[in-house]
């Protein structure tokens, strides 16, 4: 290959022969050229010092807002240290509250009970209370008895018959002056012997024995003694919201028919109604009792019903 031919120099600007202006001298042009190279600086200045008085002019504002403070101050109070409480702001008035509804005056025992729910129609099944139970007075003659309650009744059977005991051991109940002594019993063989039943069945055991109930009221039949569990559970008109008392009617009423006795009236008004007397049919101007005797022993007794 041929060797290439050196190449001739290029000739020098004639700018590179002028000579360089004095130190101080300005060129042609150059204000121009310095004003932009300024701009830049003089324009972030303008804004750093407009920023500047604007946030002068605003803090001034905040300074004469109500109260002394800024704004943010006078709505939120500084959040208190952990572990610390803050202290109560006196100055705010104190919320008002809703007066609490005033609770209803106690009434000791005699508060009902809640009521069981129980079966109109029960299945003709049941539970015996367990256990032989202590014997309850000393004269008399001894009646053993067995207490058992129909399923769905909604009662306990061994409640129920810890009930019934304390009925007949009360010494205004049929134990006063020798009439009788009770034991419970868990099986036969028994003198007396009652149903807790629902009404359905109520009916039918009384029915049998030609005894209208309506599916409303007891019933006894030597040696059965009906409890219609809507009598046990609702209570009477006679004795709204006395659980305790009216019970203690209920087996003092029927207890009296299994021991030969029946029926009695009201011996004058704003006396006690016997226990023999049918208290749910009305008191005749009576006083509604539970309780075969007084709290002195004595009898309390009526004109015999024909």
């Amino acid at each position: 290959m041929a060797d290439r031919l050196p190449t001739a120099p290029r000739p020098r600007s004639r700018r590179s022969h002028r000579a360089a202006p004095p130190a101080g001298a300005r060129r042609p042009g150059s204000r121009r050229a310095g004003r932009r190279r300024r701009s830049p600086a003089a324009t972030a200045v303008r804004v750093l010092l407009l920023l500047l008085c604007t946030a002068a002019t605003g803090w001034a504002g905040l300074q004469l807002l109500p109260g002394g403070g800024t704004e943010a101050s006078a709505k939120r109070s500084p959040s208190p240290q952990a572990g610390t409480v803050p202290d109560p702001d006196t100055s705010a008035a104190p919320p008002k509250r809703a007066a609490p509804a005033a609770e209803p005056p106690s009434r000791g025992k005699d508060r009902p009970p809640a009521r069981p729910r129980y079966q109109e129609n029960g299945p003709g099944t049941y539970t015996w209370a367990r256990g032989t139970g202590e014997r309850a007075g000393t004269k008399g003659r001894l009646v053993r008895y067995g207490v058992k309650v129909e399923h769905g009744t909604g009662l306990d059977a061994d409640d129920t018959a810890a009930e019934i005991h304390g009925i007949l051991a009360d010494p205004r109940g049929w134990t006063r002056q020798g009439a009788a002594s009770f034991q419970l019993v868990d099986s036969p063989p028994y003198d007396m012997l009652v149903h807790v039943v629902s009404p359905g069945t109520t009916d039918e055991l009384c029915g049998a024995w030609g005894l209208d109930t309506g599916g409303q009221v007891n019933c006894a039949n030597a040696p059965h003694l009906v409890v219609n569990v809507r009598r046990w559970v609702e209570l009477s008109d006679q004795y709204p919201d006395r659980p305790e008392d009216y019970h203690a009617l209920i087996i003092n009423h029927e207890a009296g028919h299994v021991l030969g006795h029946g029926h009695r009236t009201c011996p004058g008004p704003g006396r006690p109604a016997p226990a023999m007397m049918q208290q749910i049919k009305g008191l005749k101007g009576c006083v509604a009792n539970p309780w075969v005797h007084d709290a002195e022993g004595d009898l309390i007794d009526g004109p015999k019903v024909p």
